[in-house]
């Protein structure tokens, strides 16, 4: 777990620090739009209008991200608190236990003399401030995705040629972005005593979560997880290869490669859930996840979507 990757002093600046999270995130999203945009030309796409298309995907995917985010992983709460009323919100990692002084807490977090413990300070724009985590990666697919629909049918480009385009792209963008979740150490798995288990430092997020639910006690360490987000991003990685390198060469009509890319991921992100124990929303008494439910119609639309290419008389793309 690396949740800054480097950091550095410059002049005039100060300090300039590049989250792990963020930092792959971005570069999963720049190799995207280097292959969209590398690529366009070459099957009779506007390649200005493809990277048009990527940076507005990249905003309303950011967006959807941090609504699903707030809406099904249950931290409305906590951003309303932090404005409305921090003494609420536990410091977790704070540098004691109990204070009598702001500086006793490290950070910048306060001292609340009363019950002598450390809480944040009032943060009124902590629900947009996505730089620091918390984004679902469903909500910024959908979003994104709706988005890219509309964008490409109002510049009348053909949708199923730019959303074949795009689909390995997403793949390989969710690789790196899962790997950002890695060294951030949020997305982990169910605690495991299996050679594949790991074990992230304190006051990482799985500690916490165990610390909470009292199976460590505060100077213990954490207990071996799962390493989820490394099972993901393989998965994506893999998918990439299979779209890239099989799928988009020999497809006989527009549509193929996102159908392929739909039922891929639903069914890896579905496996991958069961293993999961973060923190996030469940449904449906608890057997399901958030991600699991939208997988099942994600998956009934990448069917869709094959049969009707498979069957349409259009013609055979470009590619």
């Amino acid at each position: 777990m690396k949740p800054v990757l480097f950091a550095f002093h410059a002049p005039l600046v100060g300090e300039v620090t590049f989250p792990a999270y963020f930092t792959l995130l971005t570069i999963g999203l720049a190799v995207a739009l280097w292959i969209t945009s590398r690529e366009a030309a070459r099957i009779g796409l506007d390649r200005e209008l493809i990277i048009d298309t990527n940076l507005w995907m990249v905003v309303w995917g950011v967006i959807g991200a941090r609504v699903l985010h707030l809406i099904a992983d249950g931290h409305a709460h906590e951003y309303i608190d932090l404005c409305l009323d921090p003494k609420k919100i536990p410091a977790v990692d704070a540098l004691v236990s109990r204070c009598t002084a702001d500086a006793q807490c490290g950070y910048d977090y306060l001292c609340d003399t009363a019950r002598h413990v450390c809480y944040p300070p009032r943060d009124c724009l902590a629900a947009i401030k996505v730089w620091r985590g918390g984004l679902a990666y469903y909500g910024g697919f959908l979003f994104a995705f709706g988005f890219g629909i509309w964008f490409t049918r109002r510049h009348k480009m053909n949708v199923l040629r730019v959303a074949d385009l795009g689909a390995p792209a997403i793949a390989l963008g969710l690789f790196f972005g899962r790997l950002g979740c890695w060294w951030n150490g949020c997305c982990y798995g169910q605690r495991s005593a299996s050679s594949l288990g790991v074990i992230f430092p304190r006051y990482s997020p799985a500690w916490r979560a165990q610390l909470d639910a009292h199976v460590i006690g505060p100077l213990d360490a954490a207990k071996a997880v799962l390493p989820t987000q490394l099972f993901e991003s393989g998965a994506c990685l893999a998918i990439f290869g299979v779209l890239y390198f099989l799928v988009r060469p020999h497809k006989s009509r527009d549509g193929q490669v996102m159908a392929a890319l739909l039922m891929l991921y639903a069914i890896a992100r579905s496996v991958v859930e069961i293993w999961r124990d973060d923190d996030r929303g469940t449904i449906l008494s608890g057997h399901l996840s958030t991600s699991q439910i939208i997988s099942i119609p994600l998956f009934a639309a990448g069917a869709l979507l094959a049969w009707r290419v498979r069957h349409s008389r259009a013609a055979t793309s470009s590619e």
